[in-house]
């Protein structure tokens, strides 16, 4: 082969390659998308990761020892205010209760026996005083001797001493029947915390105990929450803690309703940071409960602090740092040119422009595929 087709050959496959370096290669790297700004509102959000939990979780406790001798619901029931939960085996105290009542009713008719026998007496002295009095005269006159006197004297002093019985025996009695009503009532009192009832309308997220169990007093037995006060408890970063303040808005999603947004306010802020891990931690009450909820789920807020309304928007994906300033990488005819920007406000995917560029300016969207941006470099789009 002559010498001067080998360069031809030579040429034509550097052009080839020349040509597809540049078409599949160089262009491609060099093409950029173009997008632009949006106008319309801001929100600004503070993230949180926290827990389900409640305001107001009941534990129910036994309010006397014994064993268990009907219990009525189950983890995961819902409960009405008043509904009978559970009750312990009452022993002897209903009939201890019956004989009590029965003493009571005997103490009563004591006290109406001896009233009745106590104006008898006062009766019977009624007579005897007239007799004495009447003798006591008849003494003076020599008309009685000294023994009929004595005698009418001694009947007064019996009748009073039989009065004197009589009115302690009503003492006694009535005492009695205080006796036995204090009796009965602690005895009621103590036959009404054997069977334990729901004190609010709630849901069961715990059972401790079983039927045939023996409990002693305080022992915790069911634990409900009132789901009108569910929240998340979420920590807060400190540096961004301080622009959370009550009643802010904010969304609720739930680790196993991961695609459902939920409505929620800030309802408690505490005042004391965790010293390790350097939040704060933040109740956010749902604005309607869910159907289905888990207490101690994962659950992601996001806290409303601020709106701006009507502003330049960018994606913050597209906001670069370029000699300590950050800006945006812009396309001029088909040039790139890094463009210094102003940022009023952001939050976790949109970020609010106050000066550098308009609604008309061309960003350009740099991905993986292609070569880094330089000020002046040629673009294709």
């Amino acid at each position: 082969m002559k010498k001067w087709l080998k360069y031809i050959i030579i040429a034509l496959f550097i052009a080839i390659g020349g040509a597809v370096f540049y078409n599949k290669v160089y262009i491609v790297k060099s093409t950029f998308a173009i997008t632009k700004p949006t106008k319309g509102d801001l929100l600004v959000t503070v993230r949180g990761i926290g827990n389900v939990a409640a305001k107001n979780i009941y534990t129910i406790t036994a309010q006397s020892g014994g064993e268990i001798e009907n219990i009525y619901f189950d983890e995961g029931h819902w409960v009405k205010k008043g509904d009978l939960l559970l009750t312990i085996d009452p022993v002897d105290l209903p009939m201890l209760f019956d004989e009590e009542k029965v003493a009571l009713s005997k103490a009563k008719h004591d006290v109406q026996t001896a009233q009745s026998d106590f104006a008898s007496l006062e009766a019977q002295k009624t007579l005897i005083l007239v007799t004495y009095e009447r003798y006591k005269k008849l003494l003076q006159q020599k008309y009685v001797t000294q023994a009929e006197y004595d005698k009418a004297d001694s009947d007064l002093q019996n009748i009073d001493a039989q009065i004197n019985a009589s009115k302690a025996k009503i003492a006694s009695a009535k005492l009695e029947i205080e006796r036995l009503k204090k009796s009965i009532e602690a005895i009621g009192a103590k036959l009404k915390r054997v069977k334990i009832y729901s004190p609010v309308d709630g849901y069961i997220i715990s059972k401790d105990a079983e039927a045939a169990q023996y409990v002693l007093p305080s022992t915790p037995i069911f634990k409900i929450v009132d789901p009108k006060t569910l929240w998340v408890v979420a920590n807060i970063d400190e540096r961004v803690a301080d622009k959370v303040e009550l009643m802010q808005k904010a969304s609720i999603k739930l680790r196993s309703q991961p695609n459902v947004k939920l409505s929620g306010n800030v309802q408690r802020i505490v005042a004391m940071s965790n010293l390790v891990t350097l939040e704060r931690e933040i109740a956010i009450g749902f604005q309607t409960t869910p159907a289905l909820f888990y207490i101690n789920e994962q659950a992601e807020v996001n806290i409303e602090v601020a709106k701006y309304e009507n502003v330049i928007k960018i994606p913050l994906n597209l906001i670069s740092t370029k000699d300590g300033e950050k800006g945006v990488w812009v396309a001029s005819s088909n040039n790139a040119h890094f463009v210094p920007i102003s940022i009023l406000a952001q939050n976790e995917q949109e970020a609010a422009v106050l000066s550098g560029i308009d609604e008309n300016t061309e960003l350009l969207i740099h991905n993986a595929d292609n070569k880094p941006l330089s000020n002046g470099m040629k673009i294709y789009r």
